[in-house]
Order: structure tokens, then C-alpha cells, then sequence
């Protein structure tokens, strides 16, 4: 499942599900929309993930549940605590970052 936020309740969405996956972005990154589409090819590929797309200029509460500071970042969260995160704009480290909580 992907879900772009409209509204800053990333929070909301990390405590209702058991698999998450962040990428932190914003509209002027360019980096960040070289990713998007590898970011929903993952999603397509991975059912049992939920992905989400956070503005991280507009959504500061979302922004600070993973402490970004570079964009993109990507975090990924477990029964709703930060696992681990990463800046990048290699699809190979991205895969590895969802992979750690898919293989479990």
C-alpha cells in the first residue's frame, strides 16, 4: 500500500500498522523526485509494507519521528518504532533498508 500524507499524521499511521517505510521528501529536492518512482515500484512489490511519501517541508511532526536533516530520507519502523534510516538516492540501499524489516 502507498500513501502520499495531505496532512501531518505520519504518527497515526506508524502506531496502526505493523510495517512501515518513509520517504521523506520535498518538492524541491531533486534527488528526492528521482526516487519517488523507485520508491512506489517498492511498494507495488512489497503487499504486506505500507509506504509512505512525507513532505518533510510541510509535515514537521512527521519530519521529527525520524529526526530527518538531508532529503531524501528513508526510515523504516516496525509496530511503531524507528528502525533505521537512511539519506540516499541509490536504489540499492533503499532495497536493503526494506528488506531488513521484510525478511523478518
Amino acid at each position: 500500500m502507498l500513501i502520499e500524507l495531505n496532512e501531518d499524521g505520519l504518527q497515526e499511521l506508524v502506531a496502526n500498522n505493523e510495517k512501515v517505510v518513509v520517504q521523506y521528501s520535498a518538492s524541491w529536492c531533486g534527488n528526492c523526485r528521482i526516487m519517488k518512482p523507485k520508491f512506489k515500484k517498492l511498494a507495488t512489490e512489497n503487499e504486506a509494507v505500507t509506504f509512505v511519501i512525507v513532505d518533510a517541508e510541510k509535515f514537521p511532526e512527521s519530519r521529527k519521528l525520524a529526526n530527518v536533516s538531508n532529503l531524501p530520507t528513508f526510515a523504516t519502523f516496525v509496530n511503531g518504532a524507528l528502525v533505521n534510516q537512511t539519506q540516499t538516492n541509490k536504489q540499492e540501499i533503499l532495497n536493503d533498508l526494506v528488506h531488513e524489516i521484510t525478511s523478518n
